[in-house]
């Protein structure tokens, strides 16, 4: 069970859904379980462990089952069902519903929708659907942009210039994914994936300037809806009493909804092209992914120098 929860009226517009039959405020009814049920078992009688709160879906084994069965069967098999108030009763391939579906439906207000989709690809695309739309979130006040592909989640105290090397990451070629407010959600692969309050959705605000909308002044290819959180910069003023990493063998990360995301600190002082140090910090990020980094190298690097050295005084 998730602490958060999707109407069905977003589940039946998502995939299209045809409604066969409706109940009072059915699109408002609230799906709290990521799990969906095919009910075959439970239309041979089998209870136990069944999980009420999931939508349930029927595709071609368990018509074929049903057609198997006299009308009293299946009347007996569909009451025992609909006596649970499922969220809703899906019916794939665009298969007719059985007269007795229809009638026990009636009979206990249950809402019967049906999907034209094969029923795996049904189900696991309503699965991964419903788990995205559930997954544990926060919001955190920053900036997220796309830099070559890396998704950079700019932080730092306000005025510090998050929006303002984000508009120049915009006109660099880059894109835009929220400012101000990022909501952040954690998916089942650990990964993090930030986007905008749709009320704020493409817009940044630039002291001096008010707020724009950048889609409209850059076009689309500027902004993004959402993307995922790969590396966090922290910009902080300058402070000439500060100590910063030289040479990027120190490791740091942020504990975001228990997932680490690295992060580095970046001073900033007048005349520093933030947006170029962002972009050179996302590419040095995907390098390390990819299992080169360079501090490591070039201290390596440092160290066969000064061993070969060492060596060649004692010889």
């Amino acid at each position: 069970m998730s602490n958060y929860s999707v109407k069905l009226g977003k589940i039946i517009d998502d995939f299209h859904l045809e409604v066969l039959r409706e109940s009072e405020h059915y699109r408002d009814r609230l799906i709290h379980t990521e799990d969906v049920s095919r009910p075959g078992l439970q239309l041979t009688g089998f209870f136990d462990y069944f999980d009420p709160e999931r939508i349930q879906v029927i595709g071609l084994v368990e018509e074929t089952y049903l057609n198997g069965l006299t009308s009293q069967q299946r009347e007996a098999a569909f009451e025992a069902l609909f006596k649970y108030d499922i969220p809703a009763f899906i019916i794939c391939r665009g298969m007719e519903p059985f007269p007795e579906c229809m009638a026990m439906a009636d009979k206990y207000d249950r809402i019967i929708l049906r999907s034209n989709d094969v029923t795996s690809s049904f189900v696991s695309a309503a699965v991964s659907a419903l788990r995205n739309e559930m997954a544990p979130r926060i919001t955190r006040h920053g900036v997220l942009v796309e830099v070559y592909g890396e998704g950079v989640f700019l932080m730092g105290e306000s005025g510090v210039g998050k929006s303002e090397t984000a508009i120049e990451l915009v006109k660099r070629g880059h894109r835009l994914i929220a400012d101000d407010a990022v909501e952040i959600r954690r998916m089942n692969n650990n990964r993090l994936l930030g986007s905008a309050p749709e009320l704020i959705r493409h817009y940044i605000e630039l002291r001096g300037i008010g707020v724009v909308d950048v889609r409209r002044i850059f076009g689309m290819s500027a902004v993004k809806d959402e993307a995922e959180i790969d590396l966090i910069v922290s910009l902080e003023p300058w402070r000439e009493d500060a100590v910063y990493d030289r040479l990027g063998l120190d490791e740091l990360y942020t504990d975001v909804l228990d997932v680490k995301i690295p992060t580095l600190t970046v001073p900033v002082k007048p005349g520093r092209n933030l947006a170029v140090i962002v972009e050179v910090a996302a590419v040095n990020n995907r390098h390390k992914k990819m299992g080169y980094n360079a501090a490591l190298e070039f201290t390596k690097q440092i160290n066969a120098h000064f061993d070969q050295a060492l060596n060649g005084q004692g010889g």
